[in-house]
């Protein structure tokens, strides 16, 4: 039986969309791992967005850094759903750490793509109250607990829902007001 969906935050910093290829890569390791992308948006964020986001870490070195990094160019963020996603998607993504993601998680994104601790790829909640949070903040017209009440169990079953690549976001068939070309179905695990 599946149990119920989990939903998480994953956001692809600058660097990977100056690459294109990489971006394409990560998305494709997502929907590799049964991952649905339920919200996505590209976007340069602002300074002041940027510091309110990584607010947690003002008092570290690398807080100038990361906030300087963070606001110079687009970000992609998603909001991504599957069965443990929080803990799927931070096993996906690898240590926080360059030399420790090299060294002990080489195929992990961050181990593949991360060029230092602050230009480290991605951004993943690392707990259900960060990834509520992350998610309100930069999907502040998203309402969680709308989607686990209405669309929650119908991802679940994981019929009838198709992917828009141009979109970035499944959806599911009933909703006329999207086109795709291609149906993923993520396997049961």
């Amino acid at each position: 039986m599946i149990r119920k969906l989990e939903l998480t935050l994953a956001v692809l910093k600058p660097d990977i969309l100056s690459k294109r290829y990489v971006k394409e890569e990560i998305k494709k390791i997502i929907l590799k791992n049964n991952f649905y992308f339920i919200k996505s948006k590209t976007f340069k964020p602002t300074r002041d967005s940027m510091e309110k986001f990584y607010s947690m870490h003002k008092e570290k070195d690398f807080y100038p850094r990361l906030i300087d990094y963070m606001a110079s160019a687009p970000i992609s963020s998603y909001i991504l759903a599957r069965e443990n996603a929080i803990v799927k998607w931070r096993e996906l993504i690898g240590p926080t750490k360059h030399d420790k993601a090299i060294y002990e998680a080489p195929t992990s994104i961050r181990g593949r793509y991360g060029i230092s601790d602050t230009r480290n790829a991605v951004h993943g909640s690392d707990s259900l109250e960060s990834a509520l949070t992350e998610i309100k903040f930069m999907f502040p017209e998203f309402h969680p607990e709308m989607w686990f009440k209405m669309e929650e169990p119908l991802f679940r079953k994981g019929q009838d829902i198709l992917y828009d690549s141009e979109l970035e976001v499944h959806y599911l068939n009933k909703s006329s007001h999207y086109m795709s070309t291609s149906i993923i179905r993520p396997s049961n695990q």
